[in-house]
């Protein structure tokens, strides 16, 4: 795991794209609140067995407000994925941030409502103009490489999640019979109905190949073509299936926190496609600490993926668990 903390405030990178290999980082915006009141985090990424690791998780702390967090992992793919994923992750924060500020601008309501309706705006336009960026980008071929996209930004008890593509963000609430998961995101792929009907529309196909017939891709043309099959409906990048109904659209989630909610945990496909939500969650919560969380995610679903899949390549896996409040819980655990 890399760990960056910076006094800077916001601009419009947190790291130029050539800047360090950390595929995840804690970057923090230096306040004069105290020390024991910031939340607590943990984030780690492991590469997998298919070559680079085109993975990038962030935890962004003091955004947006003094007690503010975004966080967010990045799954890229492709011949250019690692890249995409690694600018999406530099950028994306101090974007969707400096969109919000804009809107904010020029709407005279400050009430609840309207601060949730900003952001949601933020997220669909920032999302756009990041896609924008990367189509700009010089020497940097998108037409077949992008990433997926899951965020969460965490303003005081409100939590608003911003989804593309494939990876997912779930909730970890305490209920009667312990901790549960609640699923906050949909992983859109074109295997989903409304993702499938919009492809389609725009002359996409959605078929899956013979020697893969449980995954679902979006192609532009004939299967037989050289054309890519895409396994996720929306992504930054992907520029030959922009007209073929992959969008950059992201789908957003509301969520207002309680004292039930004890973290939100962000990961990427490599993750849920071995470990399920409920088996995602009970391992956070029989973690030894708040911080040794993520690397319990990604340690054990390497060992799944050694189980279930012994002969195929295992994919990156990234988590980010993101905590609201400094649990009993774990106190107890340190104690013994």
């Amino acid at each position: 795991m890399g760990i960056c903390i910076s006094t800077a405030s916001y601009s419009s990178e947190i790291y130029d794209i050539e800047h360090g290999p950390e595929n995840a980082v804690f970057y923090e915006e230096m306040k004069d609140a105290a020390e024991e009141n910031q939340l607590l985090c943990s984030l780690h990424s492991q590469q997998g067995s298919k070559g680079i690791n085109q993975d990038y998780g962030i935890i962004y702390q003091g955004y947006g407000m003094e007690m503010g967090t975004f966080c967010g992992v990045f799954d890229g793919h492709g011949a250019n994925g690692h890249t995409v994923s690694k600018l999406v992750r530099n950028r994306l924060p101090s974007l969707l941030l400096n969109q919000r500020n804009d809107i904010v601008k020029y709407n005279s309501l400050s009430n609840d409502d309207r601060n949730l309706e900003n952001w949601k705006e933020a997220c669909v336009s920032g999302f756009r103009v990041m896609d924008k960026e990367i189509k700009l980008m010089e020497n940097l071929d998108c037409t077949c490489s992008g990433t997926t996209a899951v965020t969460a930004m965490k303003q005081g008890e409100d939590l608003v999640v911003a989804n593309l593509g494939d990876s997912r963000a779930v909730l970890g609430t305490i209920g009667k019979n312990g901790i549960r998961a609640v699923q906050l995101t949909t992983d859109l792929k074109p295997c989903v109905p409304m993702e499938a009907e919009r492809i389609r529309s725009c002359n996409g196909r959605v078929l899956a190949l013979k020697d893969e017939s449980h995954v679902q891709r979006v192609w532009h043309g004939p299967a037989q073509d050289d054309s890519p099959g895409l396994a996720m409906s929306r992504a930054f990048g992907d520029f030959i299936l922009k007209n073929h109904g992959v969008i950059s659209i992201p789908h957003i989630t509301y969520h207002r926190l309680t004292s039930s909610d004890q973290f939100v945990v962000l990961a990427t496909d490599g993750v849920w496609d071995v470990l399920s939500n409920n088996e995602v969650v009970s391992v956070i919560w029989a973690a030894k600490s708040e911080e040794a969380a993520a690397k319990a995610v990604v340690d054990a679903a390497i060992v799944a993926w050694e189980h279930k899949y012994p002969t195929t390549r295992r994919d990156d896996c990234t988590v980010v668990c993101l905590f609201f409040q400094k649990s009993v819980h774990y106190n107890s655990r340190a104690q013994t």
